[in-house]
C-alpha cells in the first residue's frame, strides 16, 4: 500500500472559489483606515523591527493598548497595521496595492480570522473552518513571498464571547490546524488564548470588555505572551 499523500499546509485548495482568498478592498468609512495605513507603509520605507497585522484588535494597540505599546515597543521601530472589520480578503486586497512594497521588516505578527468567524444576519456562517484557515494561510503565503527575509510570527485567533460558543468552537479547530504552518526558521505559531480565559470558560470583562476587544490588561498578556519569541526573531539579548 502506498503512502498517503500529504499537503503542506500552505498549499492552496483548489475545491471552490473560497471567499476569504479573493482579495476585496473595505467600503464606506473603513476605507478611511485602510488608505491610512497604506499611506504609513508608504512613509516607512525600508528597514524596521516590526510590523503588526490584523483587524480591529491589532488596530487597538493605538487605544486601550497604547502605553502597553510603548513600554515593549517604544524603543523599536514598529509599525501597526490593523483595520477595523478586516477579514483575511481585506488584508490580501491591502498586500496587492502596496502594503508590503518596500517594507523589510525583521519580524511580522498576524493576528487575523475573527472577523470571517461572523455569522450572516440570517444566522448561517459566511465561512467555513476550512476556508478561514485558507484565509491565513494565503495571507503567510504572501508574507513570505513579499518579504522573504522576514520571520514571521502568527498568533492563534484570540477566543471570543462571554462563555462557550459555537463561534469559539469553530476558532478553536482553526488554530489547532493553523499551528501546523510553523517550520521553526521563517514561521512561527503561538496561541496564548488560554491566558485570555477564566477558568470557568467566561472572558473577564477586565481582560475584554466587551468580550472580543483588549483592555491595556489584555494588551500586556499578549505583549508579555509573544516577547520572548520576539526577542529571538529580532536577534535581541
Amino acid at each position: 500500500m502506498s503512502a498517503p499523500h500529504v499537503t503542506h499546509p500552505l498549499a492552496a485548495s483548489a475545491t471552490r472559489a473560497n471567499p476569504a482568498i479573493i482579495p476585496v478592498p473595505r467600503i464606506a468609512g473603513a476605507t478611511n483606515r485602510q488608505s491610512q495605513v497604506l499611506q504609513r507603509a508608504k512613509e516607512n520605507p525600508g528597514a524596521c523591527d516590526i510590523a503588526f497585522i490584523g483587524d480591529s484588535i491589532t488596530q487597538g494597540w493605538e487605544g486601550n493598548g497604547r502605553n502597553v505599546w510603548k513600554a515593549y515597543y517604544g524603543n523599536r521601530k514598529c509599525l501597526n497595521f490593523g483595520v477595523g472589520g478586516d477579514r483575511t480578503e481585506h488584508v490580501l486586497w491591502r498586500f496587492e496595492n502596496g502594503q508590503l512594497d518596500g517594507l523589510k521588516p525583521k519580524a511580522a505578527v498576524l493576528m487575523i480570522g475573527t472577523n470571517n468567524s461572523n455569522k450572516n444576519k440570517d444566522g448561517t456562517e459566511q465561512y467555513s473552518e476550512g476556508e478561514i484557515l485558507e484565509g491565513v494561510l494565503a495571507i503567510v503565503k504572501q508574507l513570505r513571498v513579499r518579504l522573504p527575509e522576514t520571520k514571521v510570527l502568527v498568533l492563534g485567533v484570540f477566543p471570543r464571547a462571554k462563555t462557550f460558543t459555537t463561534q469559539r468552537g469553530r476558532i478553536l479547530q482553526i488554530n489547532q490546524a493553523l499551528a501546523k504552518v510553523s517550520d521553526g526558521q521563517m514561521i512561527h505559531y503561538i496561541d496564548f488564548g488560554s491566558r485570555l480565559v477564566e477558568a470557568d470558560g467566561s472572558l473577564s470583562k477586565e481582560i475584554m470588555p466587551d468580550a472580543l476587544h483588549l483592555s491595556e490588561k489584555g494588551y500586556e498578556i499578549w505583549a508579555q505572551a509573544i516577547e520572548p519569541k520576539l526577542k529571538e526573531l529580532l536577534g535581541e539579548k
